[in-house]
């Protein structure tokens, strides 16, 4: 059973609960998008204050700005503390300590000088815009696709190996063609040419000039757009697999530590055991 504290449709603290972590409500999404908003206007401000002339010109309204917006992520991180029955989960979860970073250098700036900068850590809060895309249908395509990196992984690293061994090759012979009269000066060098080639980044700075040299640029240049095609067919051959036998998820958010993404199933939250009914 839930917490008498939290007792469903009743208690203060269920309907904070279920406005903040819950994504599937009208309420829950509403919430989301307006601190959506406000991330983003705060990380504006802090791209405008680094901008000498603006900041010289708006100061004053840059730092109202940034108190109300630090004025409102208080106040959030205060209503996730007493939304949950573990606030200890929440607050040395990777979401927590993003968004108590967020909120304290402005404080702290009263003490100390030059903490203004630390508020780029509200760059790390745009994470959460992935809760509004976290309804089931969403939940299980991302889940399906960490589970195909992580299968493939092995089978990734043996062919960022065997292009690493190519690249290299195909550099030393780069380097023996041109060498340092045409911009080749070095293997590492050459190496670097090959691996920009491969890619099709052409940046451009080296060049082969003899007739061979460009003759295997070409061979480099189509061989790159085949080893862009390797990896995703990887991926996808493991993602066709887990659509097979993945178990879709619901957007359920324990009351006790706010952790999502629990199976239709569950009955218990798989991070602290706390009951989902």
């Amino acid at each position: 059973m839930l917490d008498p504290k939290i007792e469903p449709k009743k208690g203060w603290r269920f309907k904070i609960h279920e406005i903040i972590y819950g994504t599937h409500t009208p309420a829950g999404k509403l919430f989301d998008i307006i601190l959506l908003v406000v991330i983003l206007y705060s990380i504006l401000i802090v791209m405008l204050e680094s901008i000498p002339s603006m900041d010289g010109k708006y100061h004053t309204f840059f730092d109202i700005s940034e108190w109300v917006v630090t004025i409102l992520f208080s106040i959030e991180y205060i209503l996730r503390l007493v939304c949950i029955r573990r606030p200890k989960e929440y607050i040395f979860s990777f979401f927590g300590i993003v968004d108590l970073l967020s909120t304290i250098p402005k404080y702290l700036s009263f003490f100390v000088g030059g903490t203004q900068y630390i508020t780029a850590f509200r760059a790390l809060r745009l994470l959460r815009v992935f809760r509004i895309l976290k309804l089931v249908r969403y939940v299980g395509e991302s889940n399906n696709l960490m589970r195909a990196l992580h299968a493939s992984r092995t089978k990734i690293f043996i062919f960022v190996f065997f292009v690493l061994v190519v690249s290299v090759l195909l550099g030393t012979i780069m380097y023996l063609i041109e060498g340092p009269e045409h911009g080749f000066n070095s293997i590492p060098h050459s190496v670097y040419w090959t691996i920009v080639t491969l890619t099709t980044v052409g940046y451009g700075d080296i060049s082969p000039e003899t007739g061979l040299g460009q003759f295997i640029a070409t061979l480099i240049m189509i061989i790159g757009y085949g080893i862009i095609a390797v990896p995703t067919g990887i991926v996808t051959v493991e993602i066709a697999k887990g659509r097979n036998t993945i178990k879709e998820e619901s957007p359920m958010v324990c009351a006790s530590c706010g952790v999502e993404g629990h199976q239709n199933n569950a009955k218990h939250c798989y991070n602290c055991g706390s009951s989902l009914k």
